[in-house]
């Protein structure tokens, strides 16, 4: 049964590498069914060879199972003819509603839909104003609520970026098959309208109950800074915790604790069983003699099943909240049916249900953590015995056993997922282990039940307990901070290859060998290439240059042998959202970069630099470049740290190991000149490695296109590869631009859709007319130049086909 399960995990997590869906699954996976079946009673005497048959079939019946569900979910889809179309839609609020500073985003499960054919569930935001429409009036939306709305909708799309969180198959996952916006009030006659209060359904009655929990913990918290994560450890909401604080969470390990987390669940279904086992034992207090109709152990697994099914439908049915839940279940039901099951049979049922359940979870790092974390505490403790403890024990020596065995495991758990937290994330805490040995016990044993029993009493208890709870979590905060703070506290490394992460799983596995193992230490040696690979780079005279996709805006990464440099820092898409901490950070921790040795913002508009503040933040920047006007916030924060910054001037020149890069906009003049546009004052370099080039454009539009072309000599502005100006507006590209500069690779750093309808229509067929090769971020993900002999091109969408993108 286990090599079966394994093998489904491993099909399940194959498909998901695919660039298409295979053929006819859903015949495939009956037939493979019944002659894997076949095979296994046939080999029923031959244990080895059913090992081998039994992993080879699971393979199998995964990979066919999760491409059939694929083939289902991937079926309702929007007409790309009926993107961008005024549809009116009638349905009911479907999720917990996120309310944000514009407006409100939520699920809508569709019932029926006027003027096109709409999938099932779409996910929408309704903002507060729309452009330069009339001010907008946002609706209270509740879950279960009926309306009648009139929308604009999308297919699923997201940025594509190398280590980037992929947008679309989260969207898959949670059956989402469109995204959209409300919009405000279109006609007199189809108003947006609330058509009923509440429609009656097991999913609505969920989610009007995390609902109510969470606005009465809002109201009796309001204000406060952490009644975000009092939200989250109730209902599992996290969006309203600030990305401040999940940098102090991710840097001191503890971020796992900040939701209805395993822990938590088994913590809830214990209590939930001692409560249930005393009452039963003493028939609540009657004469009825219960245990004599019903053990009072099957009550008691009963009572933790229910009390944790129940917590885990608060908490939104995550990943680490199923698997808990499913091995709960699995020893309930082994209990109830007199069968002594191995905690290992436990931990493979509950990775098979959740993959037939959910394929897609093999996506997430929260899978992975989750079943490796149970599955090193197997093996560190498996057939391994300790001497029990005598009945006349003092309670001091329990606790110290307690405490011990508390202590193992949080080293156990540390150590074991080391390799693949190093995988997943580029970095490890290494304060960790002190900060979970803080946390765990507090938030687990104190803060969780204190929370929820403020959610649920009366008035004005409620209050009280939810104030003590945020007291507590204030106070931790604040120890985690300092913890966070500290220098060493995470230790950074490029995502490791693979043969460099199994010689890891190898080195720990002997690290966490029973006792007795000759040379354990030795263990750690394996972690050596894993904690010490360097960031790669280009040979000297060659550079990399990566155009990122960060939707309507602009970043690229310049690199050379010993150097690296950004040029713009992406858009802001909301107040704490933008394209540097969605983007840019994570691909820079991945690559192991902790250093950028300059950066250049070219203008000050919100889709160059939107992400400017939240990358000087997480980033070591050497020197900063730009035309921003005085007082703005980035050039504030580099004189308070009395670091480097100066303003773009054409002339300025450096030489990073043989890659020359010139500065050729704007003139010093431009930067008193009020008159300018942002736009004018763009900073415009062009870098030139070997016998290629790429012209950086910014903003530039036709007025300094023309100035530089008047001041400079020919061919001063060739290049191969050029960044069209202004994203490829009608502004800018003008013919004598393009002839001047002749490049033959042209990347328009676009958003999908984007209301500037960028690139216009004439300016992207006169860079056709041209010759010019023309890509896209927007359809082709990110797009990295290798600047050598040639210049190699990787289109990331190409790189890596999956068979959700574009669906």
């Amino acid at each position: 049964m286990r090599t079966l399960i394994l093998g489904f995990a491993a099909g399940a997590a194959w498909l998901q590498t695919q660039a298409s869906l295979p053929p006819h699954a859903r015949a495939l996976l009956w037939v493979i069914a019944g002659v894997s079946l076949m095979t296994v009673l046939l080999l029923r005497h031959y244990a080895y060879w059913r090992c081998i048959v039994g992993f080879a079939a699971g393979v199998a019946l995964g990979f066919y199972w999760a491409a059939w569900l694929a083939q289902a979910a991937l079926s309702p889809q929007l007409a790309l003819a009926d993107e961008g179309q005024d549809i009116t839609v009638t349905g009911t609020v479907a999720s917990l509603p996120y309310r944000f500073e514009q407006g409100v985003r939520f699920n809508f499960a569709v019932e029926k839909s006027v003027g096109a054919k709409v999938p099932p569930l779409i996910a929408l935001s309704w903002y507060e104003g729309f452009r330069d429409e009339v001010t907008n009036e946002v609706g209270d939306v509740q879950p279960g609520e009926r309306w009648r709305l009139t929308v604009r909708l999308q297919r699923p799309h997201g940025n594509a970026n190398p280590m980037g969180f992929d947008y679309e198959a989260w969207l898959l996952e949670q059956g989402v098959r469109a995204t959209g916006y409300v919009r405000p009030q279109p006609r007199a006659d189809t108003p947006n309208l609330r058509l009923a209060a509440f429609v009656p359904a097991f999913g609505n009655v969920v989610e009007a109950s995390r609902a109510t929990l969470r606005a009465r913990i809002l109201r009796s918290l309001e204000g406060k800074q952490y009644a975000g994560v009092i939200v989250a450890l109730v209902v599992g909401d996290q969006r309203a915790i600030p990305q401040s604080d999940w940098q102090v969470f991710n840097r001191t390990g503890v971020s796992h604790l900040i939701s209805i987390s395993g822990l938590h669940i088994t913590m809830i279904a214990g209590l939930f069983a001692l409560g249930a086992d005393a009452l039963w034992r003493c028939s609540f207090f009657t004469d009825n003699q219960l245990p004599l109709l019903l053990p009072a152990q099957k009550v008691a697994a009963l009572a933790g099943a229910l009390a944790a099914f129940v917590y885990v439908l608060l908490a939104g049915f995550g990943v680490p909240a199923q698997r808990t839940l499913y091995m709960l279940l699995v020893v309930a039901l082994a209990l109830w049916l007199g069968r002594i099951t191995s905690i290992g049979h436990v931990l493979c049922l509950a990775l098979g249900v959740v993959l037939l359940l959910d394929p897609w979870a093999v996506l997430w790092p929260g899978f992975w953590l989750s079943f490796g974390a149970v599955a090193t505490m197997l093996y560190a403790t498996a057939g391994r015995t300790t001497a029990p403890l005598p009945e006349s024990a003092s309670r001091w020596r329990r606790m110290q056993a307690a405490v011990a065995l508390g202590a193992h495991t949080q080293y156990v758990v540390t150590v074991g997922l080391v390799p693949l937290t190093m995988l997943l994330f580029s970095q490890v805490s290494l304060v960790s282990p002190v900060a979970n040995a803080l946390a765990i016990p507090v938030i687990s044993l104190v803060v969780t039940p204190l929370s929820l029993a403020g959610s649920l009493l009366p008035a004005p208890l409620c209050d009280w307990l939810l104030l003590l709870a945020h007291a507590i979590v204030q106070v931790l905060a604040q120890v985690l901070d300092w913890l966070g703070a500290r220098r060493f506290a995470v230790w950074t490394a490029p995502a490791p290859p693979m043969w460099s992460f199994c010689w890891a799983l190898f080195g720990t596995a002997w690290l966490l060998a029973p006792r007795g193992w000759p040379h354990r230490w030795a263990g750690m040696l394996g972690w050596l290439p894993l904690l010490t690979a360097l960031p790669s780079s280009p040979p000297a005279g060659q550079m990399w240059i990566t155009a990122f996709d960060v939707g309507q805006g602009m970043a690229v990464l310049v690199e050379t042998h010993g150097h690296r440099l950004l040029y713009d820092t992406g858009p802001a898409y909301s107040l704490d959202s933008d394209g540097a901490s969605r983007v840019i950070v994570p691909y820079l921790r991945a690559r192991g970069i902790a250093k950028l040795d300059g950066v250049i913002i070219s203008h000050s508009d919100l889709d160059h630099a939107g992400g400017a503040m939240s990358l000087l933040e997480n980033i070591d920047v050497g020197w900063l470049a730009s035309s921003l006007f005085d007082g703005h916030p980035a050039i504030e924060a580099r004189r308070e740290l009395h670091r480097p910054y100066l303003h773009c001037m054409a002339g300025q020149s450096w030489t990073w190991e043989g890659v020359q890069f010139t500065m050729v906009h704007p003139l010093p003049v431009s930067h008193t000149d009020i008159s300018l546009k942002p736009n004018a004052r763009s900073c415009t370099v062009k870098i030139t490695a070997g016998k290629h080039a790429i012209l950086l454009a910014g903003d530039i539009e036709a007025a300094q296109e023309a100035q530089l072309l008047a001041r400079s000599a020919h061919g001063d502005l060739a290049a191969d590869v050029l960044l069209a100006p202004h994203h490829g507006s009608g502004t800018s590209s003008t013919q004598a631009f393009l002839n001047a500069v002749h490049p033959d690779l042209a990347i328009f750093q676009v958003g999908h859709r984007n209301r500037y309808k960028h690139p216009k229509a004439q300016v992207y067929a006169r860079y056709g007319d041209m010759g010019i090769t023309r890509l896209r971020t927007d359809v082709t993900g990110a797009v990295v130049l290798a600047f050598g002999a040639d210049i190699d091109v990787t289109l990331y969408r190409s790189s890596r086909p999956r068979y959700w993108h574009g669906r």
